[in-house]
């Protein structure tokens, strides 16, 4: 007896058509006829057209149409009351009495085209399916089997299996064939794969290798519980500074410079000697100052008036590389008496940079001084004497040809004689890497330089040094050059 189908409901003049329930996958693309409408501008309101709406209603049920299915329907009654949104590809039965029931109220609820249904006779039921054209099924992720490389005859095996045609029309040896395998690797005991050799140790390259320090020599060891000392690599720390100093190697530059003498660039440190004091910079603040202005004039040829500016330029730019919190440029023109505008500091500081390329950290004497004073154990009042002969050797021309590492041994060791504490022992010719022979020219010019008569143009460095904060080793005596000469000598 043919179903009547149900008249449908028509909404009243005026009245608005309740919005379904949002769906997750509400603007996922549908069909090749529904087209994602474009993203509103920021606060504007959504566009939205009323296909959507009308599509994503919930249709009448086969219930409600007075069609009685079975046991095998009963998810086409859930599918029924789903929204079209979320209609995937489905397939169920349904009683062979109710196809065309199915086809007009499937087509009429939710607007499918017949094309998309396919109907599956059989004795008793139809086999609905419905394939929406454009939505792709989601493939299912199949857990991959991790197969060993021992594991040689799974592999045949399935290669095998590939390659023999998946009908059972296939020839009865071809089966036999598979069935023989299928045993001999399920009889056959799981083959553990072979334990690779260990891989063989390469041997660490010589540069790389971490020095042999002998248990006599070894100085940093009781500092290996403080990581701020680096006693891991304190020793290759000091060998690479060394090996930096024969890249800024100078020799005397005065020749390059028409309008400047030596006593003019000693002036000139007397001057930051007084600049550090003032701002209370730390003392490599100073040495790397001096450094950087004596590599400058050796390429640069400058005139006196702008000397005192090349120098406070350097002290800035130290200041920045070296302290914490350096003084502003501000400080520096007014150090200088404001002899100098602020265009002209920051056109010296660039012109000094790019003429250093940029490559400021200079090994300087004042680092491997506190090194080699360590080894020694040296108290703070020789060390601040060894300091004390070290800052006076900036002020000479003579001692800006020699290496900081040098130097710094030189100093080290007349202060040791001159507070008779011993001579070169061999600790420090181990870290330092120089012999009495090679301290012996150095000491000669820096005991000269400290025995010529004071100038009174230059007394910045002998005020400091002669202040009870520094022990006032600047009023101790100079040890005699006949007691320096023995102890090179031995």
């Amino acid at each position: 007896m043919p179903v009547t189908r149900p008249k449908k409901t028509t909404a009243a003049a005026g009245s608005k058509i309740p919005k379904p329930a949002k769906v997750g996958s509400e603007n996922q693309e549908e069909g090749p006829q529904v087209k994602r409408s474009s993203s509103p501008p920021h606060g504007a309101p959504k566009k939205r057209t009323a296909f959507i709406d009308i599509t994503n209603a919930v249709g009448p049920s086969l219930t409600d149409a007075g069609v009685v299915l079975g046991t095998e329907s009963r998810e086409a009654e859930t599918l029924w009351r789903r929204p079209r949104a979320q209609v995937e590809d489905v397939c169920f039965l349904v009683p062979n009495a109710t196809r065309g029931v199915v086809e007009g109220l499937y087509s009429g609820s939710w607007g499918l085209p017949l094309s998309w249904y396919s109907f599956i006779s059989s004795n008793t039921a139809h086999k609905v399916q419905i394939s929406i054209p454009g939505r792709k099924k989601e493939a299912v992720k199949k857990p991959v089997k991790k197969i060993g490389a021992a594991s040689v005859p799974t592999k045949n095996r399935d290669n095998l299996k590939k390659s023999l045609p998946v009908t059972s029309d296939r020839p009865k040896a071809e089966r036999e064939t598979v069935d023989k395998e299928e045993e001999r690797a399920a009889s056959a005991p799981g083959e553990e794969p072979a334990t690779s050799a260990p891989p063989a140790v390469r041997e660490v390259p010589a540069h790389l290798r971490k020095p042999d320090i002998p248990p006599e020599f070894d100085i940093d060891s009781e500092n290996c519980d403080d990581c701020y000392l680096c006693p891991e690599y304190a020793k290759e720390i000091f060998d690479y500074l060394k090996q930096r100093e024969e890249k800024f190697v100078l020799a005397d530059y005065m020749h390059m410079q028409p309008s400047l003498n030596a006593e003019m660039r000693a002036i000139l440190v007397d001057w930051l000697v007084e600049v550090q004091e003032n701002f209370e910079l730390f003392h490599e603040t100073l040495y790397l100052a001096v450094k950087m202005t004596d590599h400058y004039l050796s390429k640069t040829p400058v005139d006196r008036e702008m000397l005192q500016l090349v120098g406070s330029t350097a002290m800035l730019i130290a200041s920045k590389f070296e302290e914490r919190s350096p003084p502003c440029m501000e400080d520096f023109l007014y150090i200088c008496d404001d002899a100098y505008r602020r265009e002209e500091l920051i056109s010296t500081e660039a012109s000094m940079l790019q003429t250093l390329v940029f490559d400021i950290n200079i090994p300087i004497p004042y680092r491997f001084l506190r090194r080699y004073a360590k080894c020694v154990k040296a108290g703070m009042d020789t060390l601040t004497l060894a300091r004390y002969y070290c800052e006076m050797s900036l002020m000479d021309m003579e001692l800006v040809p020699e290496r900081g590492s040098l130097l710094a041994s030189a100093c080290l060791l007349m202060a040791l004689l001159t507070k008779d504490l011993g001579g070169w022992t061999p600790i420090l010719q181990f870290h330092s890497g120089y012999q009495k022979s090679d301290l012996a020219p150095v000491i000669r010019k820096l005991h000269a330089a400290l025995s010529a008569p004071p100038d009174d143009k230059l007394k910045a460095i002998r005020n400091k040094y002669s202040h009870k904060v520094f022990f006032e080793v600047a009023t101790l005596p100079l040890v005699d050059l006949e007691v320096l000469e023995e102890a090179l000598s031995h």
